[in-house]
């Protein structure tokens, strides 16, 4: 773009201010989404699968004060696990750490979907129970029957992971409890002597598996279920699997199938992990790592067999699905909690800008650059008096836009679903009123032209009034 070109869209752009905060439909934010889903749009499931012990953050773990490697067995820092911190592929930037792993699994996606050459075709069925999971019997060998536990944790859940660390002096592989928090743990609930021996080497943290005030602390009732399509089995867990543990799942359910059909189920039979599903009880370890305590293990609720009991019972239904056979039998039904669960989150009511303030008012505008235009790389921002986000998350629309002067309307080219355009709520520590920030890193696929950041948002007086919605843009601005 030559000079004079520039120079015309910055004269274009200091004609136009910032438009002040006034009142609009929620369908105006829904309008400035950039791909609106109108039914044409190609859907893609990123499902989560037996994912307990895999981490975005590729480059290990490193101690913030000192940039060495943590201590391997106890992801802490001479003794201090909030100084174990995990690093992405774009660290220290954990925004461009998601951007690189999203990019990452979108290309694998692509390159799946474009070499399939397979139609998946045949039978679609499905079997579901319930099971209390706090008393089964497992059958280990022929010779040995073991029982799943109450559920229970153990202080490494306290110790967090390098995802994000735990507090009050935790680590993980903990295979003992300090006194102070012992005597915490049974002014709570002293853990029965069976619970103790059942979850061994466990120790018992919080025995939630016998907390039942209010209500249960933890589930006991807990679904599971094999879906058919054709040649593809998936298998809906309640919890987080770990790596192993979800590969000892898939070949034990795949063994069952093939050896209890008649060749309708085969080497070509594909099983996977459908994680988190129906319900959750956090993490399955395999019987080794519950050994180590570890996070994951020490988040395995139904003890060291936890594992063994969900392969027993898979194969229950795996065998049921290759034969045919109808599960007549359902399982105890979950209590439902719906009515009496508490929350100790109170729902945001009564924000209220300065006076003489308007919602979508700017309190920091477009901050120029020495000449007077933005370049791609640049990342120009605005700051907006604007209420609490948890008033309507707007799913179907959009908090922040980044919108082109197109010959005399303005379009629409970015909203917050782009990695480039970043919206930031906070309380301003002085008036404490709520504040919007948007910035911009301008792209280098961004189209030289007259732009302009725009914020939507939604506020309520109290807490039985209607939602009302409001906007703003700030002043518009050149991109070369």
């Amino acid at each position: 773009m030559h000079d004079a070109d520039v120079g015309q869209l910055m004269k274009m752009a200091q004609s136009i201010k910032a438009t002040g905060g006034k009142g609009c439909s929620k369908q105006a934010n829904e309008a400035s989404k950039v791909r609106k889903n109108d039914g044409s749009l190609f859907v893609g499931a990123f499902c989560q699968s037996n994912v307990g012990d895999v981490s975005p953050n590729v480059l290990g773990a490193f101690c913030i004060d000192t940039g060495k490697p943590c201590d391997f067995n106890h992801s802490s820092c001479n003794g201090n696990d909030k100084l174990c911190v995990g690093r992405g592929p774009g660290y220290p930037d954990e925004i461009l750490s998601t951007k690189i792993i999203g990019e990452r699994q979108f290309k694998s996606a692509m390159e799946l979907f474009e070499s399939a050459s397979e139609e998946v075709t045949g039978k679609i069925e499905y079997l579901h129970v319930y099971l209390n999971f706090t008393d089964i019997e497992v059958e280990l060998d022929s010779n040995k029957v073991v029982k799943t536990c109450p559920a229970a944790l153990g202080p490494g859940f306290a110790a967090g992971t390098t995802d994000g660390p735990g507090a009050f002096g935790f680590q993980q592989g903990d295979l003992k409890i300090n006194p102070f928090w012992k005597n915490l743990r049974d002014f709570l609930k002293e853990p029965s002597q069976y619970q103790v021996d059942c979850q061994n080497p466990k120790p018992v943290l919080l025995s939630t598996g016998e907390m039942f005030d209010p209500y249960a602390w933890a589930p006991a009732i807990l679904p599971i279920q094999i879906l058919r399509l054709g040649k593809l089995i998936i298998l809906s867990v309640p919890g987080e699997f770990t790596t192993m543990a979800g590969r000892r799942l898939r070949e034990a359910v795949k063994e069952t199938l093939i050896s209890s059909s008649n060749g309708e189920f085969n080497d070509k039979t594909h099983v996977v992990i459908a994680g988190l599903t129906n319900a959750y009880s956090q993490y399955i370890a395999t019987f080794e790592e519950y050994q180590h305590q570890r996070y994951e293990a020490a988040s395995t609720l139904y003890g060291p067999h936890t594992l063994s009991a969900y392969i027993q019972e898979f194969k229950k239904l795996a065998e049921a699905m290759a034969e045919g056979q109808n599960i007549t039998i359902k399982g105890p039904s979950p209590p439902d909690l719906s009515s009496v669960q508490i929350s100790l989150l109170d729902g945001p009511f009564g924000d209220s800008p300065p006076e003489g303030i308007e919602f979508g008012d700017i309190k920091e505008d477009i901050a120029f650059p020495e000449r007077g235009y933005f370049r791609k790389g640049d990342t120009p921002s605005a700051t907006f008096w604007s209420a609490n986000p948890r008033y309507d998350l707007l799913t179907e629309g959009t908090f922040a836009a980044v919108e082109r002067l197109q010959g005399k309307r303005w379009i629409a080219t970015y909203d917050d679903d782009d990695l480039s355009l970043f919206f930031k709520w906070k309380v301003d520590n002085s008036s404490l009123h709520g504040l919007a920030t948007i910035e911009w890193e301008i792209p280098d696929g961004a189209v030289s032209g007259v732009y302009r950041l725009r914020h939507f948002g939604a506020t309520r007086i109290t807490i039985t009034s209607p939602i009302s919605y409001f906007t703003g843009a700030s002043s518009a601005f050149a991109v070369q």
